[in-house]
């Protein structure tokens, strides 16, 4: 695995260690396209800002930083910087022409979130029977994956649904048949690896091999250890095999500057 477009930073308020810190990290473990991908910056009418995200105010600062260092490395490894991020209905739109007018060259999808996150969101992770909720969730990465805006699918399995296997069999397939049918990669994430998470889910990557939808691979890293993470990848890899699973290694970046 030469490649990693999953990294956060220290301005997320979640993540430890210098951005330099993961560049030369990811370099010695042998990553030659990496990409910086905080948690997209946003604000909610009334001005709340979540407190996982990097800081409207320190937007300027990640962005002037990654370029420095990207120049500095030029000749070693090659960086993008963009956002993870949610799809929210009502504030897409925003959301987008914010991240191009950021700066920002590509974007992951991280549906954290139901219900638009504030003020009665329901974490993707909390865990429900309830069937509304689910198709929700499902709904919402969907119709990321068919704006054509996120270059791959951070976690798609983060949905915790506790209900009949059957509904979430099918709920779930569309995710997978959405991302075949416009070749947006379901990312297998290493962070569940790395803390035994009930994610990767593998009735979740059971139906992505039945529906051979594309799938890639990501660091999701919070630390500078993690910005290469060999041990993952080999988990990651008997996923693939046991589920016979498309993997197609590098995703292809939707440069959002020439969307």
């Amino acid at each position: 695995m030469n490649y990693n477009y999953h990294t956060h930073t220290f301005r997320c308020r979640h993540a430890s260690g210098t951005p330099e810190e993961y560049i030369q990290r990811a370099i010695q473990g042998g990553i030659r396209y990496m990409g910086f991908s905080d948690h997209f910056p946003f604000a909610f009418p009334d001005g709340r800002e979540s407190g996982y995200r990097v800081p409207i105010a320190e937007v300027k600062d990640y962005f002037s930083e990654l370029n420095v260092l990207r120049e500095k490395y030029r000749d070693q490894i090659d960086i993008k910087i963009g956002f993870e991020m949610e799809y929210y209905p009502t504030y897409f739109d925003d959301m987008l022409k914010n991240a191009v007018a950021y700066g920002a060259e590509y974007l992951i999808l991280g549906q954290h979130f139901i219900g638009e996150e504030y003020p009665n969101g329901m974490p993707s992770g909390r865990g429900t029977k309830e069937i509304a909720q689910l198709q929700e969730y499902v709904s919402c990465v969907v119709s990321a994956i068919q704006s054509g805006a996120f270059t791959y699918v951070a976690h798609p399995d983060i949905f915790v649904f506790q209900g009949e296997q059957a509904v979430y069999d099918r709920e779930m397939r569309k995710i997978c048949q959405a991302s075949k049918e416009y070749n947006v990669p379901l990312e297998i994430n290493f962070l569940g690896i790395r803390e035994t998470r009930f994610y990767p889910h593998e009735e979740f990557w059971r139906i992505t091999g039945e529906v051979g939808a594309p799938v890639t691979f990501g660091c999701d890293a919070h630390t500078v250890q993690s910005a290469c993470d060999p041990e993952s990848v080999e988990k990651a890899k008997q996923l693939v095999q046991k589920y016979h699973l498309n993997y197609i290694g590098m995703p292809q970046l939707r440069l959002l500057q020439e969307r």
